[in-house]
């Protein structure tokens, strides 16, 4: 471990001396702090139900996704003692615990897509790598909220853009690299995954990658942070690279699809607008995104936000050389119990 600790001090030393657009904002300075720690106590066997990370990066349809403390459920449950056989307990239950809106997300994934289409997603599997603290089987495979995000995501993609097929994919904020292992199982297409994130996030995702799709040595990149070449050729990377946030302005090359879910809410609007300048730079053809549209909850003393929020309208001003071509809330998005809506956008190049 001496080795892990040793990469991030020097990630986040190497940070702190770049641009504040590429360093955590004030939404996620403590965090990456404290998952760094975590990370480095426990390593990733189990980071899948750490409590910090489940608050973060591993979203949940159950607690805390949820919005209910364990002890709450716990209270709620025990108004029917002794007969957990009842149907008002077991709706109650599958309520709390996510199962009636992990089957809505799947029914909506379900039906949206079929063997034929020509990115073929019905056969992916999640794996258990990470010890997830909820995991999902519907028709013998097995989803989180993080992969029916994405995959609910990909189905809107192939709806509104049936003839695309992206080779090349690049995320900004990409999680434990759910993106990367779905692209990775979808049959007979070689996809290229290239994730830009935060230390440790993004040492993280490459340790989760490298074990749920068992790759070997060539097929994955992990920065080494002081590499003296100016430049990244995105088309010598191998399947999958992962990159702390400032490597982004070394590539080059060209991008077919530019991913971004959920992450952009967390950031202020100039880090958005610059990253949103470099992947039109490199010539991306689509992007997806799926972003709060009344933005994020603003910072207060007591509680974790964003100075500005970005709402869902920004997009199209940071985005001049593109074209929204579709938006969905339902079915493929949400909308919260407090009527807040979780967008996806899809912008083609003009």
């Amino acid at each position: 471990m001496s080795k892990t600790k040793n990469y991030l001090e020097k990630a986040f030393s190497l940070m702190s001396k770049k641009s504040t657009l590429y360093q955590s904002t004030s939404f996620w300075a403590e965090a990456c702090a404290k998952i760094a720690d975590n990370f480095l106590d426990t390593g990733v066997k189990d980071f899948r139900n750490d409590r910090y990370n489940l608050s973060f990066f591993v979203p949940t349809y159950g607690f805390p996704g949820n919005s209910f403390s364990e002890e709450n459920m716990k209270k709620i449950l025990d108004l029917f003692p002794g007969d957990p056989q009842k149907k008002n307990f077991s709706s109650l239950e599958k309520h709390l615990n996510g199962d009636l809106q992990a089957v809505s997300d799947y029914r909506v994934f379900k039906s949206t897509n079929n063997p034929k289409d020509s990115i073929d997603l019905l056969p992916f599997s999640e794996s258990s790598f990470g010890n997830p603290s909820e995991r999902q089987n519907f028709d013998g495979n097995f989803y989180s909220r993080s992969s029916l995000n994405y995959l609910l995501g990909l189905s809107f993609l192939k709806s509104s853009l049936p003839g695309f097929i992206p080779r090349t994919v690049l995320e900004i904020g990409g999680g434990f690299g759910t993106l990367g292992e779905i692209l990775n199982q979808v049959p007979s297409l070689d996809i290229k995954y290239i994730d830009i994130d935060l230390p440790p996030i993004f040492l993280i995702a490459a340790e989760y990658i490298k074990n749920a799709c068992s790759l070997k040595e060539n097929e994955i990149l992990l920065s080494e942070l002081e590499d003296s070449k100016k430049f990244i050729d995105i088309e010598t990377l191998p399947q999958f690279s992962f990159l702390p946030s400032w490597d982004i302005e070394r590539l080059k090359g060209k991008i077919d699809l530019f991913v971004n879910f959920i992450s952009f809410q967390e950031m202020e609007p100039d880090i958005v607008r610059n990253y949103l300048n470099i992947i039109s730079n490199l010539e991306t053809d689509v992007i997806l995104l799926r972003n709060m549209k009344e933005g994020k909850q603003k910072k207060t003393k007591d509680n974790i936000g964003v100075i500005s929020p970005i709402l869902g309208e920004d997009y199209e001003t940071f985005l001049p050389d593109y074209k929204l071509v579709a938006s969905n809330i339902i079915p493929f998005g949400y909308t919260t119990v407090d009527n807040f809506n979780s967008e996806l956008l899809i912008f083609k190049r003009k």
